[in-house]
């Protein structure tokens, strides 16, 4: 007989809530067989697990739900991985291209906001108060 699991054990298994469980059901990651009074009772397969796993691997790469249920659904399909592999070099490629832009904005925030630190750390020894603001290492202790 095939491994089976309950929402239970997968949120317990994942450290999610049974309600983020059924969130990626409504989304179509997970189809979970129904048993009991009204099909109540959710009972996941070993394939539910998995596409779990990988979704939840993808959002830690920041892949949006959408885009990991595209990716997951290709690798259902028994044709070549060679489509699949492209498909997902083509979304980790954008993924990373919007990760260093925001790392560059960043980047220019920290940058911009030095520039005012200093300035303001001028001014404040022009008026002889410099101690009474915290320098950064300071801030941190």
């Amino acid at each position: 007989m095939a491994t089976t699991y309950s929402i239970s054990d997968l949120a317990r298994e994942f450290d999610l809530t049974t309600r983020a469980i059924r969130f990626y059901e409504d989304m179509g990651l997970l189809q979970p067989e129904r048993s009991g009074p009204g099909g109540r009772n959710r009972i996941y397969s070993h394939r539910d697990r998995t596409r779990l796993k990988l979704t939840l691997r993808a959002k830690r790469l920041g892949l949006s739900l959408t885009e990991a249920k595209d990716l997951i659904d290709m690798y259902d399909s028994p044709r070549d991985t060679g489509p699949q592999l492209q498909k997902f070099l083509v979304v980790l490629a954008d993924h990373k291209r919007q990760l260093e832009e925001q790392m560059a904005e960043i980047q220019a925030n920290l940058d911009e906001v030095k520039v005012h630190e200093k300035e303001a750390r001028h001014l404040l020894a022009k008026q002889g108060a410099a101690s009474v603001a915290p320098t950064s290492k300071t801030a941190k202790a």
